[in-house]
């Protein structure tokens, strides 16, 4: 296989922390990178945990670019989850090492495997605001409107977020 060759599918991923977070957002940087190759970051993000009560979270977006499905992507993220003492409770909001989410695959709707896009990109600070930022032209799409008008029309005393400094290299 020609690794020179594109590769055909753009993904997004949400990437979270609130148990050691630098050390988990940068080994799942690490481990995505591992995989997918060349990413393409957000700033990082400090917000407080929402759903439940627990430590500040990082948070930032990644793009990506695969050949692998979207079920074999899920399967990768869930991997490096593992990896990195993913405790898989039967709680939804929980504090976790690390949480990678696929929110876009190309411009995919589905409800099979994973829902596309993730409903969450709408509701949650954490995934727009940093998704806008590295795609702000890309269109949602269900919404029809760039990530930069959803990031604009957003209520943003619904949750509080802010950039901090966060340097990683991969190895």
């Amino acid at each position: 296989m020609n690794k020179f060759k594109p590769k055909k599918h753009t993904i997004y991923i949400s990437v979270g922390s609130n148990i050691e977070r630098e050390k988990y957002t940068k080994a799942g940087l690490q481990g995505l990178t591992e995989i997918y190759g060349e990413l393409v970051l957000s700033r990082v993000y400090e917000s407080v945990s929402v759903g439940f009560q627990g430590s500040h979270f990082y948070n930032l977006v990644v793009k990506a670019f695969t050949d692998l499905t979207i079920d074999e992507v899920c399967q990768t993220l869930k991997l490096i989850e593992d990896n990195n003492k993913r405790e898989r409770s039967s709680q939804k909001f929980s504090p976790r090492t690390l949480d990678l989410d696929l929110l876009l695959y190309d411009a995919v709707i589905s409800h099979n495997t994973v829902e596309l896009p993730r409903p969450e990109i709408l509701y949650n600070a954490f995934v727009l605001q940093p998704l806008a930022e590295i795609a702000p032209q890309d269109k949602h799409p269900i919404a029809g409107k760039t990530y930069a008008d959803l990031w604009q029309e957003y209520d943003k005393t619904q949750q509080q977020l802010w950039p901090i400094e966060f340097t990683w290299r991969p190895l």
